[in-house]
């Protein structure tokens, strides 16, 4: 029978598990956690989104968005706006208050990589990015 380390499913688990300990610990302060945090980067990087798109893209239940989001509203780092192009919907954006979090917290957020990928050298983070790039992106 293999051993727990030979599987790399686990040593991913295990990974993620020791990823999210290390993000929440810089975060505490903040009242934000990483669920939010991820929710923020990702609307770094769009012009808005509604909650389902953020569910299906992040990976979250779409009753687990509502609560992330409206925690970002009362923190003030993103706000409900009308969709454009359907005024039923809502689409959800960073705000500059948002966008100010996420400048403050890129120094503390390299440190917690750096701290998880500390055995490797850069070639290997460059190698390590890529491949999780590459299993990430898969439909």
């Amino acid at each position: 029978m293999r051993g727990l380390h030979a599987d790399t499913g686990y040593l991913l688990y295990r990974l993620g598990l020791r990823s999210g300990q290390l993000f929440n610990t810089f975060l505490q302060e903040s009242g934000v956690r990483l669920r939010h945090y991820a929710v923020l980067r990702f609307l770094a990087t769009a012009e808005g989104a509604l909650q389902r798109e953020l569910s299906t893209r992040l990976g979250y239940d779409p009753s687990a968005i509502v609560g992330l989001v409206d925690d970002l509203e009362k923190l003030g780092f993103a706000e409900r706006r009308p969709s454009p192009d359907d005024r039923r919907s809502r689409i959800v954006v960073l705000t500059e208050s948002g966008r100010g979090f996420l400048r403050d917290t890129d120094e503390a957020g390299q440190r917690v990589t750096n701290e998880l990928l500390g055995p490797l050298d850069a070639a290997e983070r460059a190698g390590l990015h890529a491949l999780l790039l590459r299993v990430a992106d898969r439909p």
